[in-house]
């Protein structure tokens, strides 16, 4: 399926290069545009006054998925023969335990070519995955060993607006915890733990799941995927989905911190599975059963994501809200400002 996201000019200066720590500012101390998905009202405020624009009683899910360090470098070799001295690796979505599917940056490696990161770590090639630019590497290690090396010698993904190689950290929620994600869930970079205590001593409920981050870009324009090619593993409690049937049954609201959120709860409200792989596209054409808002960064020209937010809020609402958020300056990215739509 065709994403049908809506274009605009974004300029480039608008494109956060910097993480707020490294701007001055606490990361919950970015900006903040509250869109009305009702009525297309905007207001603008600081992040860290979040609290004002819940309810007692709402619910907010977050995903505690942990960004790894997906970018890694190995020799190439066949037959013991080095074919290549360094090669990229970009990973991008964990099978099992000692199986992911990657992205190999040279057109030389073949089926059974050896990937040697380390003396400690190498793979395998095992599939060339016909028709797609990814191949599926078995590991030499596995589980949290494998996690282990992976972060003793892997960087960030990084894309072309940032500038500099911040480390690992920047790429973390304060509440991450099990490693997984090949790209931040950046919708929930901005919390803070204060701010989490806020809005518990308000009322508002908290809760995680789990939906570990595919590779969104496969370093060609021409290869760019369909939203529902993209598979993603999560995890889900029977504890989140009573909390969400108790919150809906008080009158309560349904917040996502992320479009991974969304993705994970709607997967599970279609399918009654609480862990699983999931492709599901969501856009204006879909009725959203378990979130009634979310919270999210600001989505670039025709990202997929923008189909999404138009499942909570119509079109025109959103390009209007998207302009102000231009005039106004806003930051865009994972290293940029905040949107809540309620």
């Amino acid at each position: 399926m065709t994403a049908t996201a809506f274009d605009f000019y974004l300029p480039s200066e608008l494109n956060a290069s910097h993480p707020p720590e490294r701007r001055g500012i606490r990361r919950d101390h970015v900006r903040l545009m509250v869109l009305n998905k009702n009525t297309g009202s905007v207001s603008h405020d600081k992040f860290f006054r979040l609290a004002d624009y819940l309810k007692p009683g709402d619910l907010v899910v977050m995903n505690n998925s942990r960004t790894v360090p997906a970018i890694l470098k190995a020799g190439l070799y066949r037959n013991t023969k080095r074919i290549q001295q360094e090669v990229e690796i970009r990973l991008a979505r964990r099978l099992n335990e000692e199986t992911w599917d990657a992205l190999v940056v040279t057109e030389e490696a073949r089926l059974g070519d050896i990937l040697q990161f380390s003396s400690d770590l190498s793979a395998v090639v095992i599939d060339m995955k016909e028709g797609s630019p990814l191949k599926t590497i078995l590991f030499s290690q596995k589980g949290t060993d494998l996690f282990n090396s992976i972060y003793a010698i892997g960087e960030p993904v990084r894309y072309e607006y940032i500038h500099n190689k911040w480390g690992l950290d920047y790429y973390q929620t304060v509440f991450a915890s099990h490693p997984g994600s090949v790209e931040m869930p950046s919708a929930g970079r901005a919390f803070s733990w204060e701010l989490l205590f806020t809005l518990q001593r308000k009322g508002i409920e908290l809760d995680f799941i789990q939906l570990h981050t595919g590779l969104s870009y496969l370093l060609d324009d021409e290869l760019e995927t369909s939203p529902d090619d993209n598979y993603e593993e999560y995890h889900l409690s029977e504890k989140t989905i009573e909390k969400i049937r108790k919150t809906k049954a008080s009158g309560g609201r349904v917040i996502a911190v992320g479009t991974t959120v969304v993705r994970a709860l709607e997967s599970a409200g279609i399918t009654g599975a609480l862990n699983g792989i999931t492709n599901l596209y969501i856009n204006q054409n879909f009725k959203l059963k378990m979130v009634d808002g979310i919270i999210t960064g600001l989505h670039e020209p025709k990202a997929s994501h923008l189909d999404m937010l138009t499942a909570f809020v119509p079109q025109n609402l959103l390009w209007n809200a998207y302009q102000e958020a231009i005039g106004e300056r806003y930051l865009w990215h994972e290293f940029g400002d905040m949107n809540l739509i309620v």
